[in-house]
């Protein structure tokens, strides 16, 4: 079977990710993508991450994507919340484990193979050229608990979401 696809399911196609947000005090470290124009991602900041290798458990893509994109080493995150964006570039849907990388060993790269890196102040996040689906999203990682939520887009621009917010909340060391 190839990713995204069950018994029986020949064409329904989907991408497991994780994304990570990594906090020193009132920073968080943000990725300004390198994609070339006309890329999906050109333009965009976001925090790092990307897609499940096969058999990977989203522990282990997270701690993977933040050293190749930061080339920082994961000690402790807290799992935050899961979104689905169906349909995200019109073929298939995307899920992603959403982190809290609370700490961390090393010193962030200035550059990754993604883009270059930049400590940001919390409080200026949703003013960055986001997703606009992140704008919605940011602000329940300083909330207590954990969400799911479904991030609609169409033709690339974010048209509503739903969201439950439960009390409990996942970590990992």
């Amino acid at each position: 079977m190839r990713s995204g696809q069950g018994a029986g399911e020949s064409s329904h196609r989907f991408d497991l990710t994780t994304l990570a947000y990594v906090r020193r005090g009132d920073q968080t470290l943000m990725l300004e993508r390198n994609a070339p124009p006309g890329e999906l991602h050109a333009g965009r900041w976001n925090g790092l991450g990307g897609k499940f290798l096969p058999g990977e458990s989203p522990e282990a893509c997270l701690r993977r994507e933040v050293r190749e994109e930061a080339g920082i080493e994961v000690l402790q995150a807290q799992l935050k919340g899961c979104l689905s964006f169906p349909a995200f570039d019109g073929a298939r849907d995307v899920y992603s484990f959403v982190y809290l990388v609370t700490r961390f060993s090393g010193e962030p790269l200035a550059e990754g193979p993604e883009g270059r890196l930049h400590w940001i102040a919390n409080e200026r996040l949703t003013t960055l050229p986001l997703w606009e689906g992140d704008r919605t999203f940011l602000p329940w990682l300083d909330e207590p608990g954990f969400f799911s939520a479904e991030l609609r887009y169409r033709d690339g621009r974010f048209v509503g979401f739903d969201v439950h917010h439960y009390a409990s909340e996942r970590s990992f060391s």
